[in-house]
């Protein structure tokens, strides 16, 4: 069978996790992050959310390094648990990822008409109640079409893209943050919390797993490593990719708390931009956030790409879906068809517009930490396994996967159970319910074997 070309470094697996999990909610949806929880409620939300993702992270290292895979979730399942179950978990895991890209596609129409006015206009339909823009609708289907054709052409071109566009994120970053700093005051914190303190910090801790999902994309790359790559450099990109996005989201909160009265802004386009524009009083602060945004939003876009591709190629070789997703392109060594179908299913569901941004956030959560869940729980069946075949855990180790297991059923439970406050809405039942309608569809298509 054609091989994947194996050509990614440790900083190439480190982008790819960390750029597939930060993107632009930090720009775009920063109101409603901040309407969840308060100042401090956000800060503590995304902290805790982010630290409990450890032991996940951790049962995530050990299994790309027993079974550097593309499958990944798949491929965990399906060494112990029937076919379905790893069907279903992989179909979610896919959702997780590939929901990314419209949204991503979405909002750099809407960036780009923030820095051009004019691109707000020649109106061609509304989904509810928001209007969906020609000019907008172009920008994202040629950056769609331009990611496209980077992955189908070969991963070296994909992680080269991901390594610029992320590290040119963070010297940004880091850049408009210490310029900020300078000016803002801790007057502008309150209100610390816009409900009760347990349901402030519990409502933003019910979107984390989105926005902290990717530092699990480094296995579905893992066929992709350079032949010198050691195995436990998974592990280090793995950890890596979760403490900065952790520090990247509480620094970034924090600091739109520290230079402007947040509740003020709330409503307005693009609050983190315009809280740091009134506190320095200059509109080059704006370009400078605006640029490191449209580098966000490249490498996420990507990251994403990377991953939803890979997962649906590997559920093609595994004869899950239709067997013809799991073709490698005999010259470029990638997933050629996978990369296709990705890139069409993205231009698609883009034409929904802004209306899709809040409520795939919670889809999403639930999505990825369905597979959270399943890869812990994959973890600890392999180790009564060993020693054959198995993966040889301590006691301290088990507990680390349990408590791993457990955070991801809760993650589970806070969405989808009534009385919980926060939980799905009848939007976002209906988009799993599609989506799990498709993954059925999807399986009864399926063909033979890849030969």
């Amino acid at each position: 069978m054609p091989q994947l070309a194996r050509k990614l470094r440790v900083t190439d697996y480190f982008t790819l996790g960390w750029g597939t999990m930060v993107g632009v909610g930090w720009l775009v949806i920063m109101d409603d992050w901040l309407l969840r929880g308060g100042s401090l409620g956000t800060v503590l939300g995304f902290a805790i959310g982010s630290a409990l993702l450890f032991p996940i992270g951790w049962v995530y290292g050990k299994l790309v390094m027993a079974m550097p895979d593309a499958a990944g979730e798949v491929a965990y399942t399906s060494a112990v648990f029937p076919r379905p179950v790893s069907f279903a978990t992989g179909w979610m895991m896919t959702l997780a990822y590939f929901i990314v890209c419209p949204w991503e596609a979405v909002a750099v129409g809407r960036i780009a008409g923030y820095i051009f006015p004019a691109l707000d206009s020649m109106e061609l339909y509304r989904i509810a109640g928001r209007p969906i823009f020609l000019p907008h609708l172009v920008i994202g289907l040629v950056l769609t079409a331009l990611l496209t054709v980077l992955n189908y052409r070969g991963v070296r071109l994909s992680a080269t893209f991901q390594n610029w566009t992320s590290f040119g994120t963070l010297a940004l970053f880091i850049l408009f943050i210490a310029l900020g700093a300078s000016r803002g005051s801790r007057r502008n914190f309150p209100p610390l919390f816009t409900h009760t303190p347990f349901v402030s910090i519990f409502l933003v801790i019910q979107i984390v797993p989105y926005f902290m999902t990717g530092f699990e994309s480094v296995g579905k790359a893992a066929e992709e490593a350079s032949p010198e790559f050691g195995a436990r450099s998974f592990f280090r990109a793995i950890w890596m990719a979760i403490v900065v996005g952790a520090v990247f989201y509480g620094v970034i909160v924090a600091a739109v708390s520290f230079v402007a009265p947040w509740h003020q802004l709330i409503g307005e386009k693009f609050m983190t931009a315009v809280a740091f524009q009134r506190a320095l009083g200059a509109r080059w602060i704006v370009n400078i956030i605006l640029a490191a945004a449209l580098l966000s939003l490249f490498k996420c876009f990507n990251g994403n790409f990377v991953a939803a591709s890979r997962l649906l190629f590997a559920l093609g070789r595994r004869a899950m879906v239709h067997t013809r997703a799991g073709q490698i392109h005999p010259s470029y060594q990638t997933p050629s068809l996978a990369v296709l179908l990705v890139g069409l299913a993205t231009a698609a569901c883009m034409l929904l517009g802004d209306a899709i941004l809040v409520p795939i956030t919670e889809v999403g959560s639930v999505a990825c930490a369905i597979g959270w869940s399943a890869a812990c729980a994959a973890c600890l069946a392999l180790a009564r396994r060993a020693p054959s075949g198995g993966i040889t855990l301590s006691i301290a180790e088990r507990s680390v996967a349990m408590f791993g297991l457990l955070v991801g059923l809760s993650m589970i439970l806070m969405k989808i159970v009534p009385v919980v406050p926060g939980h799905f809405t009848a939007y976002e039942w209906l988009a799993l319910g599609i989506w799990i309608a498709l993954g059925a569809i999807a399986a009864a298509v399926r063909g033979g074997a890849v030969q």
